[in-house]
């Protein structure tokens, strides 16, 4: 056999092929490479081919031209970005190396604009993207730096757990802890406090919760209750609310939860919602914002009148039974609409009949009020639109 080079006939993956496990004795060419490791290059040539592997994928909205957000079906791979235009479309409007890239949460560059993180590659070159809600944003910057980092190291990607990183004991169940933190008898009271000329309904202080974890006998001592409590923020259990909390939470103090009464934290789906300069005008519209987040996330709806597909931004609330959608590109946080879910009926659907039903792929489901409104909507996948569906038949049975 010849050697290979520029002039031997074939593929090169051709000429390699032949090179095989212990198992295989002829087409070996020993003159020209030595075997120190049987199936050395079959592996590493599968190595070569293999795909990269999926992540993360999801609706985040992104900062395009001309100072525009547009939202975007976002695909996190080992090595890079995609993101499309949709979520059926089969190439790429753009793709982002991971390699050399820099991650920053809490991105601070456009004052009207929450839940934004910034990527910056080694060419620097600057990408924002928004996502819909903290947890959301916290996961989608916990697995880029995840990545970029195995990158840099030459490792797979591997999740590692929050409890790792900040050391917590192996017996804390930091779900179960968040939900007897909640209890209505045992837990940590939401109260009404007023501070800088704002009220913020359905909070608690920085204190109380250091307090009810020492309480609780959930830590032996402040200092460790501070690490439980951080990692209840990290994990999106716990939100800041205000601006001294929130500047810890961003790296601008010496730890990101605060045991000082003018810190302000609620829990992530409670009725939180702050007050400033309020009339008796907007009582009527506040009580639909009033009632306890359930569940939100981005989905495509179909419009009433051109019957197109849209992405909005959703967030579920009970007592009264709410889901409003907003437009996840516009920056701001008043609502399009809302759709009144006491007496209502939500169903999965297997196809539409209309024009515009071959924008839609799949995952259906259809909600039907009271008063006979019909709204489409369709999740990424059939376990979301599960969950989505289960979540609103709930609402919709005791809310007001």
């Amino acid at each position: 056999m010849q050697p290979l080079n520029e002039e031997t006939p074939g593929k090169a993956s051709d000429w390699l092929l032949t090179l095989s496990c212990e198992s295989c004795t002829e087409n070996k060419p020993s003159l020209y490479l030595s075997q120190p490791k049987k199936c050395l290059v079959r592996r590493r040539k599968m190595e070569m081919e293999r795909e990269p592997q999926k992540i993360r994928e999801g609706y985040l909205v992104k900062k395009v031209m001309f100072n525009k957000w547009k939202p975007f079906w976002v695909i996190l791979l080992e090595d890079g970005i995609e993101y499309y235009k949709k979520k059926t479309d089969t190439s790429p409007k753009g793709m982002i190396p991971l390699k050399g890239s820099v991650i920053v949460n809490h991105c601070q560059d456009f004052n009207k604009r929450l839940l934004v993180f910034k990527l910056t590659t080694s060419k620097q070159q600057d990408h924002f993207f928004q996502a819909s809600h903290s947890e959301e944003r916290d996961a989608w910057v916990k697995d880029l730096k995840k990545a970029s980092k195995c990158i840099q190291e030459g490792q797979r990607f591997a999740r590692k757990s929050t409890r790792r990183s900040i050391r917590l004991p192996s017996t804390i169940n930091l779900s179960e802890l968040y939900m007897s933190m909640k209890d209505p008898d045992r837990g940590i009271r939401e109260i009404k406090l007023e501070k800088d000329k704002k009220v913020f309904n359905h909070c608690f202080t920085g204190t109380c919760v250091i307090d009810w974890l020492d309480s609780s006998k959930s830590v032996r001592n402040r200092q460790e209750g501070l690490l439980l409590a951080s990692a209840l923020l990290n994990e999106g259990h716990l939100q800041p609310a205000g601006d001294v909390s929130k500047n810890a939470a961003e790296g601008l103090a010496e730890t990101t939860f605060l045991d000082t009464t003018d810190a302000l934290y609620y829990f992530a789906d409670s009725g939180f919602f702050c007050e400033e300069n309020s009339s008796d005008d907007d009582a009527i519209l506040k009580e639909e914002f009033r009632g306890l987040v359930v569940k939100q996330g981005c989905l495509l709806k179909q419009g009433h009148r051109r019957k197109n597909w849209k992405v909005r931004k959703f967030i579920l609330r009970e007592d009264p039974a709410y889901l409003h959608y907003y437009d996840p590109a516009s920056g701001d946080n008043e609502a399009l609409g809302s759709i009144h879910l006491r007496g209502c009926v939500v169903t999965a659907v297997e196809g539409l009949t209309d024009a515009k039903k071959q924008e839609a792929d799949g995952n259906l489901f259809e909600i039907i009020t009271a008063s006979e409104i019909h709204y489409y909507l369709q999740a990424a996948s059939a376990e979301e639109r599960k969950e989505w569906i289960k979540a609103i038949q709930a609402v919709s049975k005791i809310g007001k």
